[in-house]
């Protein structure tokens, strides 16, 4: 059952999506007696959002979680929302009724609405809980490092909402006692504060082999209205952040394995099709105008084809604009093309300095073998060579390979003579995986058009 909350949240939006569609008709159609609006479109929409926008967290709790995120969510949660009322609106051929004009400035009017609703209630909240209003008392359990980073980062971000309490200490050694913070090493007087100072979050911030100590602390506050929350320190064994994940009906913490939750996936995976789909149409000029000079440039095919990996090592080809005359090579050796390469035409050189080269890649995308934006592929001789030599290599294979990635835009592209430029790519695509969000992709998107289609590194 809905609260009253969640009711006015979803009352605001639907006013947003509505308001953001009459106000882009006001814009596009200067005339007031022109103006007009498609009301199955927007009906749709609202009620496409209703259900959509919950299963994408987007009327949960942000208490101290990232509003970059947030805002990513909500953009890629409208973005689907809209292209689901476009195939809807084709479906019943309605699509030559609808201004594009006006689409697009409600799409953007009303994104920019549904951002900045949440964006100004966030900074009113923040504004009320460094007040001290709107807080939940925290008391943290735990000892050593681990536990001194926790109560770091609560003190450090009042706005988040969350107030430390109370510290029970754990362990030997230094007792670490935070100003003005109470510190227990007693359980019988630390239970009695929990209950008699309103604290309604305990926080476990504990190594695994502490389950004796987190079994007692559950069975004491079993019958309270606790939240009791386990943080982990598992830094030293998780290559990502670990995360809990239900299996088999039972929860598991995830020390090696995909960082990006299903949910996460499935966005990527939508967003993916759509983006392909809708550039595949919008380049097919540029395409066809592509295909024709390289046929013109050398003998050989329009396409070159390559076997790449791709998410959990599935081998797949990858399709490329040929930028060299056809050539053969040993088996087994693939030579990376350098500067001043004799094999590479003059239209290849063009394509490859401005990445166009790279634009069959897109059907790649809709075939679901790679991503708009993930780790690059390499050659499979060269994921061999690598693998063997380059710390962290084979969990790039954990999501789909990208025709764009943070390491491109970042500059390590190109040719990779030297092992250091290849560490650098790998740093900086495990850092992709460990920080992934939507906006994260977005940011990514734009940079490489802004910049990313020429590159002195590429050649």
């Amino acid at each position: 059952m809905l609260g009253i909350q969640g009711l006015l949240a979803r009352l605001v939006d639907v006013i947003l999506i509505v308001a953001g569609a009459l106000l882009a008709s006001h814009i596009r159609f200067e005339d007031l007696t022109q103006t007009r609006v498609d009301g199955a479109f927007i009906t749709f929409s609202v009620a496409l959002a209703l259900v959509s926008f919950p299963v994408f967290g987007l009327y949960e709790s942000w208490r101290g979680r990232s509003l970059l995120r947030l805002s990513g969510q909500v953009s890629l949660a409208w973005l689907l929302v809209q292209a689901g009322g476009l195939v809807l609106m084709f479906s019943v051929h309605r699509t030559d009724m609808i201004s594009r004009l006006w689409f697009i400035y409600w799409t953007a009017t009303s994104a920019a609405g549904l951002i900045g609703s949440r964006l100004v209630l966030h900074s009113v909240l923040r504004s009320v809980r460094h007040a001290g209003m709107n807080l939940r008392n925290v008391a943290v359990v735990g000892g050593g490092v681990h536990c001194r980073e926790v109560v770091s980062k609560v003190q450090a971000s009042p706005a988040s909402g969350f107030r430390m309490s109370a510290l029970f200490e754990v362990g030997a050694g230094e007792v670490f006692a935070p100003k003005g913070i109470p510190v227990f090493e007693n359980f019988g007087k630390f239970s009695e504060y929990v209950r008699n100072s309103a604290i309604r979050e305990i926080w476990l911030a504990l190594p695994l082999s502490e389950a004796p100590t987190m079994l007692r602390f559950v069975n004491e506050f079993r019958e309270d209205l606790v939240n009791i929350r386990f943080i982990p320190d598992v830094r030293s064994m998780a290559l990502f952040d670990a995360g809990v994940v239900d299996l088999i009906g039972a929860p598991a913490i995830s020390l090696v394995a995909s960082p990006l939750p299903a949910r996460a996936m499935v966005q990527k995976e939508i967003f993916d099709r759509l983006f392909a789909a809708l550039a595949l149409l919008a380049l097919t000029p540029l395409l066809l105008i592509i295909a024709i000079a390289v046929k013109c440039s050398s003998r050989g095919p329009v396409f070159f084809t390559q076997f790449r990996k791709g998410a959990d090592g599935q081998v797949f080809r990858i399709y490329k604009f040929r930028s060299m005359r056809a050539h053969a090579e040993k088996a087994g050796v693939v030579t990376q093309a350098t500067k001043g390469d004799p094999r590479i035409t003059r239209v290849g050189a063009l394509l490859r300095r401005t990445s166009l080269d790279e634009l069959p890649q897109f059907f790649n995308v809709l075939r679901g073998e790679m991503s708009v934006v993930g780790p690059r592929p390499h050659a499979i001789e060269h994921d061999e060579m690598y693998q063997k030599v380059v710390d962290g290599y084979i969990h790039r294979y954990r999501i789909k390979p990208g025709i764009t990635g943070w390491a491109q835009v970042n500059g390590f592209r190109g040719e990779t003579d030297r092992l250091e430029k290849m560490q650098k790519r790998v740093e900086h695509d495990l850092y992709y995986l460990q920080n992934w969000s939507f906006g994260l992709d977005m940011r990514i998107v734009i940079a490489t058009m802004v910049k990313g289609l020429a590159s002195s590194n590429a050649y």
